[in-house]
């Protein structure tokens, strides 16, 4: 095939390790989701699974940057 190297793996120069910055907001959203599902304590006034959501919900526009800030130096390099 091609941009494959006789062992069947990509090539390095393929590897794109700043996309892991867009498994965070997964993370955030769904994997801890029955960890925090619970309305005590309270933070901020707000039960704990809305403080999370926002906190979730604020931190994933960086994490995109991240990952696009990432990729782009790949490129250019």
């Amino acid at each position: 095939m091609r941009n494959q190297t006789p062992g069947g793996r990509p090539p390095a120069s393929r590897k794109r390790p700043a996309l892991l910055w867009l498994l965070l907001p997964y993370v955030l959203f769904l994997g801890v989701l029955p960890l925090v599902n619970r309305l005590t304590p309270l933070v901020s006034g707000l039960p704990f699974l809305i403080f999370w959501m926002l906190l979730a919900t604020l931190l994933t526009p960086l994490a995109v940057g991240l990952a696009y800030r990432g990729d782009l130096r790949r490129r250019r390099s």
